[in-house]
């Protein structure tokens, strides 16, 4: 048996993987919090959204924008739930490994879609 097979990352390649996702979580929350606040009118005490107007494409041009919000929100809540599900791996020491073909994903994948558990071989065995 070749003794150069890795069979996971190491503690100190955890370890870094575990401050990007940390970081990338932060930087999620605040975006989370800026598209929520954007489509619940928070920081808006004005009365805009109930003067009577008659500015129907304005009106619906709004509607589309809160629910394209609410749909970024949405996808911005997965991302945190599968990066926190990433930071579960790391704990586990399973972070990195191909949930279809057992090898290692690559680190600079991992690098750029660190909630990534598959490789860009599995990735491509599904697209066929």
């Amino acid at each position: 048996m070749d003794a150069d097979i890795k069979v996971r990352y190491s503690d100190k390649d955890l370890e870094e993987f575990r401050v990007l996702i940390e970081n990338k979580i932060e930087k999620a929350k605040q975006d989370l919090e800026l598209l929520r606040s954007s489509y619940k009118n928070d920081g808006n005490n004005g009365t805009d959204d109930t003067s009577p107007t008659f500015k129907a494409f304005e009106e619906g041009s709004e509607t589309m924008s809160r629910e394209a919000n609410t749909q970024l929100a949405l996808r911005q809540e997965k991302f945190i739930r599968d990066l926190k599900n990433a930071l579960v791996r790391i704990e586990n020491k399973t972070y990195g490994i191909c949930r279809v073909t057992g090898n290692l994903i690559n680190k600079e994948r991992l690098k750029l879609v660190p909630h990534a558990t598959l490789s860009i071989a599995a990735k491509n065995m599904q697209k066929r």
